[in-house]
């Protein structure tokens, strides 16, 4: 599988300007630029701000202001159409700076081609939109990641914590959440 090189706008021109005059064009998992070179056109470098290609996964960094219009046309164009989202996480980069990566990966059904989307977020105020709305699977996921890493998911229906109880002081997979930390014991009236 040919990797991919971070490229410009007018570097994804020039790749698809070679493309045969009349054919169709389908892309693959075999094709490692494409839907990276295709988001970059659409959105421009302004947008997507760069691209890497990691273990067949294409990669696109996006900014977070872009995010929701970006997946809307993942998931409509019919180049695209990722229609399974498979994932919500995050990364956590202790000691740099943005901290965080906030990833989602996404396949088609259709073309058989998968796509990881990253935000990066900085520490102070750690913020992305939501993408629950475009698809809904991404709902828990989100909720998961902002129980776990404290990510706000600006316009979520519903965020709240998953998995541990309200009182939870912290987010337990941040890089500098102390491992012998005790939690405040809450009185449960509902257990008799």
């Amino acid at each position: 599988m040919p990797t991919l090189a971070l490229h410009t706008v007018a570097q994804g021109r020039d790749m698809l300007a070679k493309l045969p005059v009349g054919g169709t064009w389908r892309m693959g998992m075999n094709d490692a630029t494409t839907l990276t070179t295709e988001a970059t056109l659409k959105f421009g470098d302004k947008v997507v701000l760069r691209t890497e290609s990691q273990c067949g996964d294409e990669i696109a960094y996006v900014k977070p202001q872009k995010l929701v219009e970006v997946a809307e046309y993942l998931r409509d164009d019919k180049a695209m159409l990722f229609d399974a989202p498979v994932f919500v996480t995050c990364i956590d980069k202790l000691g740099e700076e943005p901290r965080f990566e906030v990833c989602y990966q996404l396949r088609s059904h259709k073309h058989k081609h998968r796509l990881r989307l990253k935000v990066e977020v900085g520490e102070k105020n750690p913020k992305v939109p939501s993408l629950a709305g475009v698809w809904p699977a991404f709902n828990w996921q989100e909720r998961e990641t902002y129980d776990m890493y404290g990510i706000q998911f600006d316009g979520h229906p519903d965020l709240r914590r998953i998995y541990l109880y309200e009182e939870f002081e912290g987010f337990p997979l941040r890089k500098d959440y102390p491992k012998l930390k005790r939690q405040p014991l809450v009185r449960r009236d509902d257990f008799e």
